[in-house]
């Protein structure tokens, strides 16, 4: 099996995926800052120790975001980096509507895409729904307002470990370009979700639906952030947070 290094591999996305590269034999390095087990030391916002951890590797997991704080610029370093050893495979996590809905993380999302694209290195851009664990946030923010707040929109969430079975699937299958997009089994209204995280959370507000004008919003009402057609997924929702929350009690 190949070398493969992970950045961006101690994160909620990460952790998965890099047990399940393990679990199929791959040789995995992890980038981070600190020392620990599998882990290479390296700074993607300095540039520190990036050129020594690409070297010898196969295929990079670029997985690292700063939740649109600033992404682009270590992509460049770390594509630098890997243009310098002759890397022969970028995979590259990205998010369903980043072209369609102009949200500031997602215009990062798509010109780190552009960057890939434009290296002349051989990459594969997977584009995924929100996370089971974005959209419980989402809600458990609210916890201790008098009133749960909803968008008037549907989600599809996934989650992260599915994410990390297809991120897997594509780091062995070598270069595909951009891929077709993956969501979770089910498109429901966010007061359902927010129904099923307050049953789960033993949280009793009520949950008021809202609207907000603006770009963004239309964008997620329009359902630019949805995959139409057969799901990818398989864990629900209320699957998530009646382990998450159960897990609590």
């Amino acid at each position: 099996m190949s070398a493969v290094l992970v950045t961006g591999g101690t994160g909620r996305l990460g952790r998965p995926t890099v047990e399940r590269l393990r679990a199929a034999g791959h040789d995995v390095r992890v980038l981070s800052r600190r020392e620990g087990d599998g882990h290479v030391i390296g700074d993607l916002r300095s540039g520190v120790g990036i050129r020594e951890t690409v070297d010898g590797v196969d295929t990079v997991l670029h997985l690292a975001t700063r939740n649109g704080r600033g992404d682009v610029a270590p992509t460049r370093t770390l594509l630098d980096a890997c243009q310098s050893v002759g890397i022969r495979h970028v995979v590259y996590m990205s998010i369903v509507g980043v072209d369609r809905i102009p949200f500031g993380y997602y215009r990062e999302k798509l010109a780190i895409e552009g960057l890939i694209a434009a290296s002349g290195i051989p990459h594969t851009i997977l584009r995924a729904t929100q996370f089971h664990d974005l959209v419980a946030g989402l809600f458990n923010a609210q916890r201790h307002l008098p009133v749960i707040l909803a968008p008037r929109f549907s989600f599809q969430p996934i989650a992260t470990t599915d994410v990390a079975t297809r991120l897997v699937e594509l780091a062995a299958a070598g270069a595909s370009g951009r891929v077709p997009d993956i969501g979770g089994p089910e498109q429901l209204p966010a007061v359902e979700l927010a129904r099923q995280w307050q049953l789960a959370a033993s949280v009793h507000r009520r949950i008021a639906p809202i609207s907000l004008p603006g770009r963004v919003f239309a964008g997620y009402a329009a359902g630019h952030h949805l995959v139409p057609g057969p799901a990818y997924g398989t864990a629900t929702f209320a699957d998530f947070v009646a382990r998450r929350y159960g897990a609590n009690r």
